[in-house]
């Protein structure tokens, strides 16, 4: 749950939850589920918003934060290709920081389908990490290691498939927009860097002393106040 805390508390964070209830564009009470809600900070400024919403997320310790967070919702603890609501139920649909998660998206955008109704606004979307830039001396190095990072996901470029998965399952107007998070402070990137060059290793991509180099480099750039990353996140909007 920490986790999950600091990722949605993160400079940029905000302006991208922000970013995607632009692009749903539902009135004051609409209904709508946010599907993967995590610890709720979605949920809860939607509610504030006026609309009528369901938070849905598999674990049950993010839901039980969530509800915390948005006493004002309603919960379920739910896959998302298995959701608890009848179909044509929802005005809108929104899952941010799921699809690197799953194997296979189109079973949860089916679902999503199910659940619309009929001309309902549905926006999914998250990082591809194919697409993650980070500055350094040895850039060939660095490629090499955020493919490491991409060896600890499930789907890491999952979201560039979103568009094609959503027209083959009959959404329409499909829009595509890119929101960048500028990343000048090396502390919050940290172990997000530690976890790539881990994996790097362990895949025998590099070797130890390449990622010992390329950590402290990182580090040094942090201290000089010279650490830049740029982490996109895609988002795809569409109707039902």
């Amino acid at each position: 749950m920490s986790f999950l805390e600091r990722i949605e508390e993160r400079p940029g964070a905000a302006e991208l939850r922000a970013a995607s209830y632009r692009m749903l564009g539902l009135k004051r009470g609409a209904t709508c589920v946010d599907v993967a809600c995590g610890a709720g900070h979605a949920v809860a400024e939607l509610v504030r918003k006026g609309l009528k919403v369901t938070g849905v997320d598999a674990d049950p310790d993010a839901v039980e934060a969530a509800r915390q967070r948005a006493p004002g919702a309603m919960f379920h603890v739910a896959h998302s290709a298995e959701l608890p609501l009848e179909a044509g139920s929802m005005d809108g649909y929104r899952a941010l920081r799921l699809f690197h998660l799953l194997a296979d998206p189109v079973p949860t955008i089916v679902e999503a389908h199910r659940v619309l109704r009929a001309g309902g606004r549905i926006v999914v979307g998250g990082q591809d990490y194919g697409f993650l830039l980070i500055d350094s001396s040895d850039q060939d190095l660095t490629d090499v290691i955020c493919l490491g990072l991409e060896s600890r996901t499930v789907s890491p470029r999952a979201t560039r498939t979103l568009r094609d998965v959503l027209l083959d399952a009959g959404f329409s107007d499909v829009e595509v927009a890119v929101h960048n998070e500028v990343v000048t402070e090396h502390a919050l990137m940290a172990p997000q860097l530690k976890s790539a060059a881990a994996a790097a290793v362990e895949k025998a991509l590099i070797t130890q002393e390449d990622a010992d180099g390329w950590l402290a480099e990182q580090a040094r750039r942090g201290r000089r106040d010279r650490f830049l990353a740029v982490v996109p996140t895609l988002l795809v909007g569409a109707h039902r």
